[in-house]
Formats: structure tokens, C-alpha cells, sequence
């Protein structure tokens, strides 16, 4: 193990370290844990994403023209233009064609025939932008999430090392001093 003073120089900072650095990622932390846990519920709540509905399977026989002329019916969704729509999301085996809106509805197709299958609120890309600090701007993103990230690596660090600093000194207790003698003679006749 390291010597005393550096063993006690590191301990001291280990815990400073652990301290203002739990406090610093506190708020961060916490968004990025509820978050987190709403991203990993995602597909049993409803409320978060929708689920996936099944068209008429087969192949998709729509063209996007199609698709954009059926997302105009759903007024909340608020759909004009391509310019309403951030992405589409085709599930061939599903046989449904997603509409993103950009307002946060999903939109879905059935591939084959170009009927509404559904729409409702899309919430887990909002979610998604929080989890990850985008929501809130590149500059917090890169100035509040990632320090974050880093602090908490920290808090890993300084945490083992706090955990594991009394078995270490236990074992150094433990074991045999060796003895700083001369070469061992054997007894003489």
C-alpha cells in the first residue's frame, strides 16, 4: 500500500472529492435518473410513447405523397407540409408507417393501404431531449450534463476507493512484517 502521508493525502481528497462533487451533480443526477427510468418504462406506458399498432402486413404499397395526405387528417397534429414532419419510422413487419410530428404527435400508417391506424402524443423524445440535456440547450448540455457526467464518474472513483480503504489497511495489519536481518547462518556443529 502507499505510504502513510500519501495514503492519508488521498483520503482526505477522496472524500472532498465525494462531498461537493454529490452536490454539484445533484439536480443533473436526478433528472437523468427519473428520465431514465421513464425511458426504461417506455413501452409498457402508454402515456410516454404509443404502443405499435399492425396494418394490414404484406409490403408497404403506399407512396410518401400517401403518407403526407394522411397525416393532414389529423388536425391536432397540425400537419401541412413535409416541413410538419421531423422523421418517419416504417416497421415492415408490423406493416405500419410512423409520422413524427414536430408538434410531438405519432402518426400511424398501415403500409398496405394507406388507412389511419391512430395518433396520440409522443412524450418519450421529449423525455429523451431532458435525459440527455439537449432539451435545455448546448450550452447546458455541454456546461451542466457533461461536467455532470464526469463528477459522477468521480463520485464512482472516490466511492470504491472510500469502500475499499479499511479492507486494504486491514489486510496491510494483517500481514507479517518482514524482518530486515542478515542472511540466516545455520547452526554449527
Amino acid at each position: 500500500m502507499a505510504s502513510s502521508g500519501t495514503s492519508r493525502f488521498i483520503n482526505v481528497w477522496s472524500r472532498r472529492i465525494h462531498r461537493w462533487a454529490s452536490i454539484a451533480a445533484a439536480l443533473p443526477l436526478l433528472l437523468v435518473v427519473c428520465t431514465g427510468i421513464l425511458l426504461l418504462l417506455k413501452k409498457e406506458i402508454t402515456w410516454i410513447q404509443p404502443p405499435t399498432l399492425r396494418g394490414a402486413g404484406g409490403e408497404p404499397a403506399i407512396n410518401l405523397g400517401d403518407v403526407l395526405e394522411v397525416a393532414r387528417t389529423v388536425s391536432p397534429a397540425e400537419v401541412e407540409s413535409w416541413g410538419d414532419i421531423s422523421r418517419l419510422d416504417v416497421r415492415v413487419k408490423e406493416g405500419v408507417i410512423k409520422v413524427q410530428a414536430r408538434g410531438g404527435w405519432e402518426i400511424q400508417v398501415c403500409a398496405s393501404t394507406g388507412a389511419l391506424l391512430g395518433h396520440a402524443v409522443r412524450r418519450s423524445d421529449l423525455i429523451e431531449a431532458i435525459h440527455d440535456g439537449s432539451w435545455f440547450g448546448n450550452v447546458a448540455k455541454m456546461g451542466i450534463f457533461l461536467p455532470s457526467a464526469v463528477l459522477v464518474l468521480a463520485l464512482w472513483v472516490t466511492g470504491v476507493w472510500l469502500w475499499l480503504r479499511p479492507y486494504l489497511a486491514r489486510r496491510d495489519a494483517v500481514a507479517p512484517r518482514s524482518i530486515k536481518a542478515g542472511p540466516v547462518t545455520p547452526p554449527g556443529p
